[in-house]
């Protein structure tokens, strides 16, 4: 990897639109560097008063730095339709932790403890940190 490289790792949502918002956001995401994306799951509501959700996550090298990548993703949740505060979300896209590599991230402290619909896609790509350590998971994969 590159010196100049950060690792970041994103968790995406959306109970609206979700095959068109989760095309858009991946393709978006793809142009800011090398990603890898995890499957994606559907997962009840956290407040049990929306849809259920497609969740995804994924790991971004990129040469942006933290500001850079979370004014970029604010922009394409605006982009999808985004409204605040809603129940409906076209498009949520959050920087759960960044750093130079795997073994050496900074969680961000706004995103702890870690929800269990962060967890169960960002385990797929980070099976080695206790944080996001999960037990079986039964909910439903996504395919495109």
């Amino acid at each position: 990897m590159n010196a100049t490289e950060t690792v970041f790792a994103l968790a995406l949502a959306s109970n609206v639109d979700q095959q068109k918002n989760f095309l858009f956001a991946y393709d978006q995401i793809a142009s800011l560097g090398r990603v890898e994306f995890s499957p994606i799951y559907e997962i009840p509501c956290r407040d049990k008063i929306g849809a259920d959700y497609w969740n995804s996550a994924c790991l971004l090298k990129s040469q942006l730095n933290f500001d850079q990548i979370v004014e970029t993703l604010k922009k394409l949740e605006t982009q999808s339709g985004r409204v605040r505060p809603s129940h409906n979300i076209s498009l949520d896209i959050d920087v759960i932790a960044w750093g130079n590599s795997l073994k050496h991230m900074q969680f961000n402290p706004k995103k702890l403890p870690l929800a269990l619909d962060v967890k169960i896609p960002l385990f797929d790509l980070w099976q080695h940190n206790d944080l996001i350590y999960q037990q079986q998971n039964s909910y439903p994969v996504i395919t495109m």
